[in-house]
């Protein structure tokens, strides 16, 4: 309920709690655990806070440890996907639009400080700005999945020649076979989703396979659903992209994980609709991340010293933020953005939370004022 700030913020809560003030963890399995989870597809603060979990008290423990990290923030989305139906009224556009300029603030900031850390050298810079080229190229949700993959194969050719992470130790007690069942399933799902849609074309296993794709191929930092859920969500015409837009922005304010907003999403788009549906969207968002954490943990010490998979994944890193680059112009900017007082309330929020370090609980209330003050002067 107070884990306002993003993943990095998320982190260092953990830290105090768990390794310093209860002592459930030492140092260095904190710091393995954390370099997993950055490394593995998923949130990574979630599978942080699931595998926390799963040390303390096993399978039950990882999932109460996730209950309680996520349930905040998706009793508060789910809130708001049930008002935000009801914000026909001018002022009640004006909000909405309010909170798409906020998101496009939030993801400019998200592209640059990924930018910074997951682009510091001139190969990691080439792959991410030709991923963006690939991805700006069609609207093919395939693009983005081979823009992906060919991150990968780039890494594995040209980052090989930088630092490898030091090898880590057991930093959870899960069996190897346990293991190798839950990559099986992860690879199962994923493979066999669009089969299965093509098979048995029903709206609901659509859903489900169109959630666990993105959350399957979220890489570097949870931004990075944006791209993956407009193409899934929006592109098939299950929510518009003002209603998509408007509800990523208000996810910035609520605590915890934003793959929260997978619970809006799926309560405004679900066959289902209502409280069911965000459920249904937020339990296949997570599964694949869960599943792909449980099967990396037995063999993480062994993938650390392998300098190909290191490349690999740098490059796939690099990749993610040309995606999100590409998203920044089209959705979020494309949408959000139509006239000097749009572009105004962008730059105020943008400031704010670079060069002041504002919280994006305040970016929000801002934005969501401004776009108040449009609707009233006329102007949105």
């Amino acid at each position: 309920m107070t884990s306002f700030g993003g993943p990095i913020a998320h982190l260092g809560y953990f830290h105090e709690e768990f390794v310093v003030r209860r002592e459930w963890i030492d140092e260095k399995s904190f710091a393995d655990l954390v370099a997993l989870c950055q490394l593995l597809p998923g949130p990574a603060s979630s599978q942080v806070a699931f595998a926390l979990g799963l040390r303390r008290a096993g399978a039950w423990g990882g999932a109460a440890a996730w209950a309680g990290f996520t349930s905040p923030s998706v009793a508060l989305m789910l809130s708001f996907a049930a008002g935000a139906t009801a914000l026909s009224s001018r002022l009640g556009l004006g909000l909405l639009h309010g909170l798409k300029l906020v998101a496009v603030a939030i993801v400019a900031q998200a592209v640059l400080a990924m930018a910074r850390s997951l682009c510091p050298d001139r190969q990691r810079a080439a792959i991410a700005t030709c991923a963006a080229l690939v991805v700006l190229s069609g609207q093919s949700s395939t693009l983005q999945v081979g823009a992906i993959a060919l991150g990968g194969l780039a890494g594995f050719f040209f980052c090989r020649e930088m630092e490898a992470a030091s090898a880590g130790r057991d930093v959870a007690g899960v069996s190897h076979l346990v293991g190798a069942v839950s990559l099986f399933a992860f690879a199962m799902l994923l493979l066999t989703g669009p089969v299965v849609t093509q098979v048995w074309p029903t709206p609901a296993v659509a859903f489900f396979e169109a959630f666990y794709r993105a959350g399957a191929l979220v890489f570097g930092g949870g931004h990075v659903v944006l791209p993956l859920l407009q193409s899934a969500v929006v592109r098939s015409g299950w929510v518009s992209e003002d209603t998509f837009l408007a509800g990523y922005g208000a996810a910035q304010a609520v605590p915890g994980p934003l793959f929260s907003f997978a619970a809006f999403l799926g309560y405004v788009a679900s066959p289902t609709r209502g409280v069911v549906g965000g459920l249904v969207a937020l339990v296949a968002i997570y599964l694949p991340g869960f599943l792909i954490l449980v099967g990396a943990l037995p063999f993480w010490d062994g993938f650390q010293r392998k300098a190909w998979a290191q490349a690999t994944i740098r490059g796939v890193n690099a990749a993610v933020v040309g995606l999100l680059a590409a998203a920044l112009y089209n959705p979020v900017w494309t949408n959000s953005v139509r006239s000097r007082a749009d572009l105004a309330v962008v730059l105020v929020c943008f400031v704010l939370l670079t060069a002041w370090k504002a919280p994006p609980l305040l970016a929000v209330l801002v934005g969501a004022l401004c776009g108040l003050g449009l609707a009233a002067a006329g102007l949105a």
